[in-house]
């Protein structure tokens, strides 16, 4: 097995904001292999499969003007990443700290988790 690179990890990241700015179903499904899971949080059962990942993506979308976000993976150990973000969401007026735990194979994900946290509101 080759090692995942920071590089690798960023490329897949970079992705990831892309598909969610456009929403367009074929860069989604890109993202993730055909038996990948995505949990929304460590805590929930996961999304199984890429048609259930694009499915609930498409079903609770963002507009692309309602979000800025910027998200860099920061470590990478065998064929998992780390991906650390903020996303802000400037008409309501709140923010989110991200960290995503990314599984990789050949720059695909095959198990994604979630993990976010509001950010307290400046005072």
């Amino acid at each position: 097995m080759t090692e995942l690179t920071l590089a690798e990890a960023q490329r897949w990241a970079d992705a990831y904001l892309e598909a969610w700015r456009s929403s367009d179903p074929a860069a989604i499904a890109a993202l993730f292999t055909e038996d990948a899971t995505y949990a929304h949080s460590p805590w929930k059962e996961p999304l199984r499969g890429a048609d259930a990942i694009v499915s609930d993506w498409l079903a609770h979308p963002d507009p692309p003007d309602s979000w800025v976000a910027t998200y860099g993976a920061t470590y990478v150990c065998g064929d998992i990443a780390i991906v650390k973000g903020e996303t802000h969401y400037p008409a309501e007026e709140h923010s989110y700290a991200n960290l995503f735990e990314v599984r990789l194979v050949e720059g695909r994900c095959s198990s994604f988790v979630e993990w976010h946290m509001r950010m307290p509101h400046p005072a």
